[in-house]
């Protein structure tokens, strides 16, 4: 088959290498100069400001139980995908940290508490007893309790994308950078001229707008360099007003993030999110306070009014949205649902599939 996909942020980049692995002819479509950099000034894809964090029982705090099922299917997925992609990928599977300091507790609490109501199957936050985090992660330093959830992990969002492009364009697909999609439909693509398809999958976040209510949500995140600071899994701190996560990286690196607020704003980073989010990290890790920024940025998640994923299926044509900030989470398990149902000949009946 023909595929015409619209989009090459993170679901783009994981269609077109499964799409080209399985023997299809793709052909991916972005507004995008470059798709191997982030090119300054341009409103490129939420993917690749993303922390990657794998937490589908954490992040069940703003999320649904089949949320958390493809999640849980995704960490398997990105497993099996790390290991065929070209070039290194940091992927990690040891597990995550709640922290909460003492006077935190009780919301902390009610958290743990909603975590467990919604968690499937006996998938649930262990605590974790101070001296056992200290032994675990000793650069942590200030929280009061702890809970470990031992079934997440992480991935390297910048060293995923580039792999996926590079795997991608070795397996034939071919890219068209700088090229706006002015209206698709079923089988049909207009990008600069019209182009039929098979079939045509539209995942281009806010761009899918009118033909889907999605809208933006901005984000904010940092990256530090901190030699010197030992952390071997993603540390989240639950604080009654921001929702702060450390996240190790290759290269005494780590992620902080991330602001989460109702605007599509894409200027740079406030001196409200600077503050907030590298205090409260800083109570979590104190070393921190030597850090050294090394990048900061600011970004749009694409998000649907009750701020959960969906599948539209209809005969030649897939839309896939409202990743939210479970994007990293759960990609690799709407794709390979979304895949699942689409036929190698033949048409779909109309369809929906709400996560």
């Amino acid at each position: 088959m023909h595929v015409g996909v619209a989009g090459a942020g993170l679901l783009g980049r994981l269609l077109a290498w499964q799409l080209s692995a399985r023997g299809h002819q793709v052909s991916v479509f972005d507004p995008s100069p470059d798709g191997m950099s982030r090119a300054p000034g341009t409103a490129y894809a939420a993917g690749w400001t993303a922390a990657g964090m794998l937490s589908p029982l954490a992040e069940l705090e703003c999320a649904d139980a089949k949320v958390a099922q493809y999640g849980l299917r995704s960490l398997d997925l990105w497993q099996d995908i790390v290991a065929r992609l070209p070039g290194p990928v940091d992927f990690r599977r040891n597990g995550s940290l709640l922290l909460a300091h003492r006077p935190d507790v009780g919301a902390a609490q009610r958290l743990l508490d909603v975590l467990r109501a919604k968690a499937p199957g006996e998938h649930f936050p262990r605590n974790l007893p101070l001296q056992d985090l200290r032994q675990m992660e000793p650069s942590i330093h200030g929280p009061a309790h702890a809970w470990l959830l031992e079934q997440e992990g992480q991935i390297h969002t910048v060293q995923a994308m580039l792999a996926l492009a590079e795997g991608a364009t070795r397996q034939g697909v071919q890219w068209h950078w700088g090229r706006s999609v002015e209206r698709l439909g079923p089988g049909i693509v207009e990008a600069g001229g019209t182009r039929r398809f098979d079939w045509v999958f539209d995942v281009r976040g806010l761009g899918a707008r009118p033909d889907l209510p999605v809208r933006g949500v901005r984000g904010e995140v940092f990256w530090l360099h901190v030699p010197g600071v030992r952390l071997g899994r993603p540390a989240r701190l639950l604080h009654p007003r921001w929702r702060v996560y450390i996240v190790p990286r290759p290269g005494d690196q780590v992620v902080v993030g991330a602001s989460e607020v109702e605007s599509e704003d894409r200027s740079p980073v406030s001196v409200r999110t600077t503050l907030a989010l590298l205090s409260a990290a800083h109570s979590v890790i104190p070393e921190l306070a030597e850090a050294r920024i090394v990048h900061m940025e600011s970004n749009l998640r694409p998000a649907l009014p009750d701020n959960l994923p969906v599948i539209e299926i209809q005969a030649g044509l897939t839309r896939i949205n409202g990743l939210f900030r479970h994007g990293w989470l759960i990609a690799p398990a709407m794709v390979e649902e979304a895949l699942s149902q689409m036929p190698d000949v033949g048409t779909l009946r109309p369809q929906k599939v709400v996560a």
